[in-house]
Order: C-alpha cells, then structure tokens, then sequence
C-alpha cells in the first residue's frame, strides 16, 4: 500500500494543495533557477524584499487565545498620522507579501498614513490555530483585536488580499457599526465574496467532498513528515509552478518568486487542510450591503488564476460605487507584480476615505 499513499501524498500535496492555495514545496536549487536568481536585469535584485524593519512589533492575543504578530510603521516624516491603513494578507502567505505598499504608503503626506500589517494566526510568525479556529469568520474576529489594539481612535483603511479580503468581509458582518463610524475606506484585492470554486480553478479541487482534498487532510494528519518531505522535492518543478500560479508575467522578477517561495514554504501543509474547508463555504456577499457607505476599491489581475476578475466583478456589482481596476497581465499577486499600479490606486483611496472621514466629521460637529 505504501506506493499509493506516497501517490496520493504527492497528487494531493503538490498538485492538490498548488491549485488551492498555490501551496507547493518551492526550494528551488536547480542550476537554471539559480541564474535567474541573480539575473542582472531583475529590477528588484537589490531590493530588501520582506525585509524592511517596523517602527514598533508587538503581539495581540486573539479571542480565543491565539498570539497574533503585528507590525506598524509610522509616517516616514515624523508627522501626526491621520489615519491608519490595517493590511491584511491571503492564505498560505504572511505579512511579507506587502513589502512595496508598507514601504511607499508611510511617505504619505496629504494624509499621513501609519501602516499596520500582521500576521493572520497560523501564518508567519503568529501562533497555531486548532483546526476548529481555522474560519474565516475566526480571522474576523482576529482583524477586529487588531484593530481595537493598534488603532484605537481615528479613521482607518483596510485592506485585504485574497483571503485577507474575505476577513474584512468577516468583519463588516459582525461589526457593521464600525464600519459606519470608523472604518472610511475598504480595498478588496484578488477575492472573492463566495462560490470560490464556481470559477476559476476547477471547482472539484475546492470542494470539501474531493478526495483528493480529503486524502491530503488524512496524509497531513497521519502522516505530515512524509507530506512535507514530498512537497519539497518539487525543486524546479515547484518554483514553475509557484511562478505560473502566482503571477501573470512568466517574465516576472525572480526575486518576488523567491519572496513566494519563502511565504508558501513556510506554511505547513497541515495549515492548508485547516483552511480548506472555510475556504470552500466562505459566502459573504450579503456583508458587502454594510460597505455601500464607505469608499472602496475592488482590484485583480485579469490573469488570476486562484480569484479570477470575475469574483471582483461580483463584488463591485454588489458596490454600484466602488472603483472597479482590471489589472491588466498581472496574476493574484498583483500587489507585487504591479506594485507602482497598485499602491498608486490605494493611495488614491486612502486619500478619498481621508476626505469622507473629515466630511463626516463636519456633519457631526454641526449637529452637536
């Protein structure tokens, strides 16, 4: 029996988990990978990628204990920030993949913007979720801790990728008031508000009756040595893959797949399974209705292959007044892909939420 569970470990951890989540062993050592690695053309070769040091670290337990790893970065002029920009990243990836926007946001001037970005719980540096955490309506709850540590007073802006986007969603849900009274702007980027697997990617491969996605859970929970040991010699394999599922351009700087690389691989496959299954029967599109007073931005590649542009046609359809950007040739990763694209239009919402903010402050003050 031994060769059909290394079989069905191999099917379901690399390929399986891969249109998921894009969660593939990726320690590329090939010769090949290693030159374009240090392809002298790659624009981003000496970029710090993931690397850039917060202003202050510090950890927020969540509801039901968890320690959650958040980062903020102030203003880089020193000045008063006046509002606060939550980030909030996707599955299978940590809080890294928002390097370009958490180093060019804070240079905000008119506002000034304090960024803060954390690691959602059994990702990056925040602790381990039991399996009956893993939910989005969990990571919900997680966003409203964050918030209510990190920006106790003042306007703020969240922002989400993929599933990150789906906790805000979470969120609005449980806490509409809120997002009346604080939350002024909102950025769905590469999401989906439900029927993950209607599109897209092959909806077997999402469905929680897949038994290849059922196999993998089993194999992780049995077995997860073996699964982690497979997953990893995917090698070359792997890091095409990542690089094809994650973004548009198969000429893409080297270095933000490397970036990739580190975010999945760090991400155990058991973590995955956990997260399958909320994935699977997340549908919050009733949720969006608390967003329609609030600036928002719904952004994706055309070439996504994990949310393609239609759930983000779904989303602004829902949100008559939300900005609608197709992202043209970029990936689900399009934060990284077209990174000067990208924070441009959210710095272009955070200053209509600043205003809509100041606006309603005005209203408030005349009534009082």
């Amino acid at each position: 029996m031994r060769p059909v569970w290394q079989a069905l470990a191999w099917t379901s951890g690399v390929l399986g988990a891969a249109v998921t989540g894009a969660v593939v062993g990726v320690a590329a050592h090939s010769s090949r990978i290693a030159t374009q690695r240090q392809d002298e053309d790659d624009p981003h070769a000496e970029e710090s990628l993931g690397k850039l040091r917060p202003d202050r670290q510090s950890t927020v337990a969540a509801d039901d204990g968890v320690p959650l790893a958040v980062q903020e970065i102030k203003p880089a002029d020193g000045g008063h920030a006046d509002l606060t920009v939550v980030l909030v990243h996707g599955y299978a990836l940590d809080s890294r993949c928002w390097h370009f926007q958490r180093r060019d946001l804070p240079k905000m001037t008119d506002p000034r913007v304090r960024v803060v970005q954390y690691d959602q719980r059994s990702h990056g540096r925040s602790g381990h979720s039991s399996r009956r955490g893993s939910t989005i309506e969990q990571l919900g709850k997680d966003l409203d801790a964050v918030v209510r540590a990190t920006a106790r007073r003042g306007p703020v802006v969240l922002v989400g990728h993929s599933m990150g986007g789906m906790a805000i969603m979470a969120l609005a849900e449980q806490r509409p008031k809120l997002f009346r009274d604080r939350v002024c702007a909102v950025a769905f980027m590469s999401t989906s508000a439900g029927e993950i697997g209607a599109s897209g990617l092959p909806k077997p491969w999402l469905s929680r009756h897949n038994p290849l996605t059922r196999g993998l859970g089993v194999i992780a929970g049995l077995q997860p040595e073996l699964v982690e040991r497979v997953r990893r010699t995917g090698g070359q394999l792997a890091w095409s893959i990542v690089r094809a599922l994650s973004f548009g351009d198969r000429e893409v700087s080297p270095s933000l797949v490397d970036l990739m690389n580190k975010m999945i691989s760090a991400t155990t496959v058991e973590v995955v399974t956990d997260f399958l299954e909320t994935l699977g029967s997340h549908d919050r599109k009733a949720a969006l209705a608390g967003l329609r007073h609030t600036e928002v931005l719904v952004l994706s590649g055309d070439l996504d292959r994990m949310t393609p542009f239609s759930h983000s046609e779904v989303i602004a359809g829902e949100l008559p007044d939300a900005e609608l950007v197709r992202v043209e040739g970029a990936g689900h990763m399009a934060m990284l892909e077209r990174d000067e694209l990208v924070t441009g239009h959210l710095e272009a919402l955070i200053r209509r939420g600043a205003r809509r903010a100041a606006e309603g402050e005005t209203k408030v003050g005349g009534r009082s």
